[in-house]
């Protein structure tokens, strides 16, 4: 019994000295990064029956436990990942916001500068200062677009330059969670216990690469865990971690994207297969912001050059000269996947017809064997290329594709419309006598006319500049016949006549037009009205203009287009339309804000709940101290009374 008593008293001692081992190790190490407590799981030693009952024969420790709970844990990554993905979105996007707001160096204070000095113009046209100023502010309205415009780009290449970052960072992470796999499954296989402290390491390596990207974690075998990133992109497969890589996108050079490595293959990921954390974070601003504001603000940029351009040759210059473009217009960028087929002869081009249909998308040109399909990508709509081969561009948002050659199933083109908008927007005059403006026609009433009619100051439209159709000698419009009508236009041209919204139109030709108060009539692109009640033998003169100096209709007709609807199909003025670009960023920039604090507490309550289970208190470790100290020394004292007994029991034998 002494012997038995002596080995009760060695468990005991033995258990007590793990135990406070394992209270040591959880004191040493309260503020390591992921460090989960651990406690010993203390077993009865097997009994031996004497006859009269079963004798115990002490304890044994059954392992040391790991406080972990997978379930927190998922929690905890889950509102990690979305904290860090909102607050690299904010990073990126307030500094888009602070731009764009800004009263300073925002976008309005320049076009509201540029088209002051136009109505100042039409105030004075022949004023040499006036005309100067317009210029001077076109100027600056040119370096307020491509300033603004250039921020954005080097906000594109930052991002370009941490998500090649990120993807180093998550590959080192990988690497090193694959190799934890394997040294845990060794260390598992046969013994079945488990190596915590190793545990723990690759558990902070996979909250850490949580971080980084979103992560799912699914047990394996033998304690090994398998990591899968984003929408389920495995990253780490027992002891096995794949690779990503950052390339360059295959429709747009200038674009870096992350692919999955596999062999010596790369493949590109769709930026909404990596959600969450940083990554996930840059490639939501990127694509959810970043570039609708670069192809907003280009859109802005290509529909005021183009509608001034097109007022703007409607006029006449100082000499008397048919006005000529104002700015120069962005064009659309078209890129060719570099993936496709070899022998692919497919070209596509786009070119701008309609500002006012101009959306904020790009556009996604592929062939699937059978047909071309357009798919613009802001809501994945797709339009049909047909008929095909074409025979005039097929105009989608006001820009017409032209697809011709061959393809193989699979070949793409990326169109992005507007995304150079603001960068190739600048100035096409630099003389102040170039401006145009003045109108290239005039009208006259004689003083013989002996009616009350009159005739408006007269303007044309798009149609005046056709070949044949402008005015080379004056007309003369004579009023004969009951009741009233008008001869005299040009034989060769129509004449169209509206009147409360109704147009007739009258073959070239036609001797006698009827002659109606307040409707226009419109031939060769010329405008006109008339007014009063003109008789018989009354004339009207509009003849081309020579005074193209003290002339101002066509520069008021420039100044109207600031007020003028024409962005949205007609329902939003340039400014307007940047304003809406403004309210977009800065109420994306406060709904992630907001979305983040809210984050944060989410985070912060699940950490705690994590931590209650996880955590080392040391007041609950000081505790155990005491008590495994107390069980050392009551089993050290079993073992003194075990063998002060031995010791009686030889001393009688003596």
């Amino acid at each position: 019994m002494a012997g038995n008593l002596l080995n009760i008293g060695k468990t005991g001692l033995f258990a007590a000295q793990v135990g406070l081992s394992t209270t040591g190790h959880n004191i040493a190490n309260a503020n390591v990064a992921g460090y989960s407590r651990q406690t010993i799981v203390q077993a009865t030693g097997i009994a031996q029956n004497y006859g009269y009952g079963f004798v115990g024969s002490g304890t044994e420790v059954d392992q040391i436990k790991r406080y972990s709970d997978s379930f927190l844990n998922g929690q905890v990554r889950s509102a990690q990942t979305q904290v860090s993905s909102l607050n690299a979105f904010y990073a990126q996007i307030s500094q888009v916001d602070n731009l764009l707001s800004d009263t300073t160096s925002g976008l309005s204070p320049a076009l509201q500068d540029f088209f002051k000095g136009v109505q100042d113009m039409a105030s004075n046209p022949s004023s040499a200062a006036s005309r100067q100023a317009v210029l001077s502010n076109g100027e600056s309205l040119v370096a307020r677009f491509q300033g603004i415009n250039d921020r954005l780009t080097e906000i594109r290449q930052g991002v370009n330059s941490e998500i090649t970052a990120k993807v180093g960072v998550i590959n080192s992470y990988a690497q090193q969670i694959g190799e934890l796999n394997d040294k845990i499954a060794q260390l598992t296989t046969g013994s079945g216990a488990e190596p915590n402290d190793l545990m723990d390491a690759r558990d902070q390596l996979i909250a850490d690469l949580n971080k980084e990207v979103k992560t799912t974690v699914t047990r394996g075998n033998n304690n090994s865990l398998t990591v899968a990133i984003g929408s389920g992109q495995p990253l780490v497969v027992g002891n096995k971690a794949f690779q990503l890589a950052a390339t360059t996108s295959p429709t747009d050079l200038s674009r870096v994207q992350v692919g999955l490595v596999t062999g010596s293959n790369v493949t590109v990921l769709a930026d909404s297969a990596l959600s969450g954390g940083e990554l996930g974070g840059l490639m939501e601003f990127r694509s959810g912001t970043l570039d609708r504001t670069q192809n907003s603000l280009g859109r802005v940029a290509i529909t005021l050059a183009q509608t001034f351009n097109a007022q703007h040759r409607l006029g006449i210059d100082s000499a008397g000269n048919p006005g000529g473009d104002f700015f120069t217009v962005g064009v659309p960028v078209v890129g060719r996947n570099i993936n496709n087929a070899v022998g692919s002869t497919t070209d596509v081009k786009a070119a701008i017809v309609d500002p006012a249909a101009l959306t904020q998308s790009d556009y996604r040109v592929s062939y699937d064997g059978s047909n071309y399909t357009v798919t613009r990508l802001a809501d994945n709509k797709p339009f049909t290329v047909t008929p095909f081969p074409q025979t005039d561009p097929q105009v989608i948002d006001g820009v017409a594709f032209t697809v011709t050659g061959s393809a193989s199933a699979g070949d793409s083109f990326l169109v992005r419309p507007t995304i150079n908008g603001a960068s190739d927007f600048s100035m096409k005059i630099n003389e102040r006598n170039s401006i145009a403006a003045a109108a290239p026609i005039s009208t006259s009433v004689p003083l013989s006319n002996k009616g009350t009619g009159t005739i408006s100051e007269g303007n044309i439209d798009a149609s005046y500049l056709t070949p044949g159709n402008a005015l080379t000698a004056p007309v003369n419009l004579t009023v004969g016949g009951t009741p009233a009508a008008l001869s005299g236009f040009p034989a060769g041209q129509a004449v169209t006549v509206t009147t409360n919204g109704v147009p007739t139109t009258y073959p070239a030709g036609t001797p006698s037009i009827p002659f109606t108060a307040g409707a226009n009539y419109n031939f060769g692109g010329v405008n006109l009205k008339f007014a009063g009640t003109p008789v018989a033998g009354d004339t009207f003169t509009v003849s081309p203009n020579s005074n193209g100096t003290a002339d101002n209709r066509n520069a008021r007709l420039l100044g109207g287009l600031q007020t003028k609807p024409i962005l949205d199909g007609g329902k939003a003025t340039y400014q307007s339309a940047y304003a809406e670009l403004v309210s977009f960023v800065g109420n994306k920039t406060r709904e992630v804000q907001v979305n983040s604090q809210a984050g944060d507490t989410l985070l912060k309550q699940v950490t705690a709940a994590q931590q209650d289970v996880s955590g080392v208190n040391l007041d609950e470790e000081a505790t155990n101290l005491l008590k495994y100290q107390q069980a050392y020394q009551a089993a050290g004292k079993v073992m003194q009374m075990a063998s002060t007994l031995f010791d009686t029991v030889l001393s009688i034998s003596r």
